[in-house]
């Protein structure tokens, strides 16, 4: 399986300024597997240690921070010799040590020759909640399920990939019927690695809804496990009420979805939490598109989830949907289509905000970007799962503000006009803004 975040760790590996590396990212989505294939790719050897449960690293680690002392302790715990600058040190569930993670800071001003590389299923709500490390002293790796063009990799479609890498649109044009039948089985499959490992080998879809299955309820185990008490029931309604927030019409939060009669205030912690985790992604309101958007927002916010196969199993999608032609991507007036767009855009760093008018007008996605040899610019993306292209609100939008170009993406072919860009969703994606854009 490839992952694009290979070419990442690549260059922060070459890098004159490198520091110790955190890599975050949800449950299952790779974390594991994507350090190893570095290490076992990139490096002469690999010392590899999991923190989870270890007594022997947690006694190691509350002593000093000399650093030859730790090294001599890690050698002996991976049986591995470890050389700066030829060996990857891997620490994963790093979290369960809170010392070793407070160590990359002495790592880096005082060995930075050694190459550091460090995740865990938790580790954001373990950073959120004070675990100490040096602000500064270190780099940071998100890693998010895998995109579409990395799912057509993965089942073996690594021309339809590379042609889309292309931005040839002519000939995308001719095969797409093909990317659209791709796309309608990813809605389903999705990006988590295993889901999508299993679909590669044997195309049943019903072995991948029991993955699924089986991620959520390992998430669903996490909640009581390692959140505080008082917050697991809290936790499990908002996560469960995901799918209704997203089937509604207007999809801004509502916490009267999650319980009858409750506030916003009271699940504060619970939606901290499940951010924390990268189980959700929050898309805030802005009241106008200026920059920092953050700056901007207002209290009203959208929620997705991380994963577009799962939210479809969450939502109990029959696969049945996949067959009758482009119902998938209208399923919940089209929420799965807005995560999936969502997810595309997140994977390459895009910090994304909603805008809306008064119940007037609202546009789907508003996002800062800086094209090659221009400032950053404000991007209003529009996100049509049916044919009907009618974009009342992108224009209202665009007579008030005045951005560069509009964007929208749908099922309709490339086009560019002097004042709106449509984009095929199966071409959407980071890789398309560094190009197009």
């Amino acid at each position: 399986m490839k992952r694009y975040a290979i070419d990442q760790l690549s260059a922060w590996k070459d890098s004159p300024r490198r520091k110790p590396l955190i890599i975050r990212g949800a449950r299952q989505v790779g974390k594991t597997w994507l350090m190893r294939e570095f290490g076992s790719c990139h490096f002469s050897n690999m010392a590899y240690i999991n923190f989870d449960n270890n007594k022997r690293m947690k006694n190691l680690f509350d002593g000093d921070y000399n650093i030859p002392r730790l090294i001599d302790g890690l050698q002996v715990e991976t049986d591995e010799k470890i050389y700066p600058q030829s060996t990857l040190l891997v620490f994963d569930e790093v979290q369960e040590v809170p010392k070793a993670l407070s160590s990359l800071k002495y790592f880096y001003e005082n060995s930075p020759e050694y190459a550091i590389v460090a995740g865990g299923s938790l580790l954001g709500v373990a950073l959120h909640a004070g675990t100490s490390f040096p602000v500064g002293k270190v780099d940071f790796l998100n890693l998010y399920p895998l995109s579409y063009c990395e799912f057509l990799e993965a089942i073996g479609e690594e021309n339809m990939a590379e042609l889309l890498h292309k931005k040839d649109w002519s000939l995308i044009s001719a095969f797409k019927t093909k990317f659209i039948d791709l796309l309608r089985k990813y809605y389903y499959v999705g990006g988590m690695p295993e889901a999508v490992d299993d679909y590669a080998r044997n195309k049943d879809y019903k072995a991948v809804r029991k993955i699924h299955e089986q991620i959520l309820f390992t998430y669903d185990q996490d909640f009581s496990k390692h959140a505080p008490t008082y917050s697991v029931p809290r936790i499990r309604n908002l996560w469960r009420s995901v799918p209704a927030q997203l089937a509604r019409e207007n999809k801004k939060f509502s916490p009267g979805i999650v319980q009858k009669g409750s506030r916003l205030k009271d699940y504060e912690l619970a939606m901290q939490w499940l951010l924390d985790c990268g189980l959700l992604y929050q898309v805030k309101q802005i009241s106008k598109p200026c920059v920092p958007l953050a700056s901007y927002a207002t209290d009203f916010f959208k929620i997705y989830m991380h994963d577009v196969g799962l939210l479809s199993t969450k939502s109990e999608l029959d696969v049945k949907t996949l067959l009758e032609g482009n119902r998938v991507f209208e399923e919940f007036k089209g929420a799965l289509t807005e995560q999936y767009v969502l997810q595309e855009l997140a994977a390459g760093g895009v910090s994304l905000f909603y805008w809306s008018s008064n119940g007037r007008a609202e546009v789907d996605f508003v996002f800062k970007y800086e094209s090659s040899g221009y400032e950053s610019r404000v991007y209003p993306l529009e996100v049509k799962a049916e044919e009907n292209l009618q974009s009342k609100s992108l224009k209202i939008y665009s007579e008030k503000y005045v951005p560069s170009i509009a964007l929208r993406t749908s099922m309709r072919d490339y086009r560019r006009e002097s004042w709106l860009m449509n984009i095929p969703l199966y071409a959407i994606g980071t890789d398309f803004l560094g190009q197009e854009l």
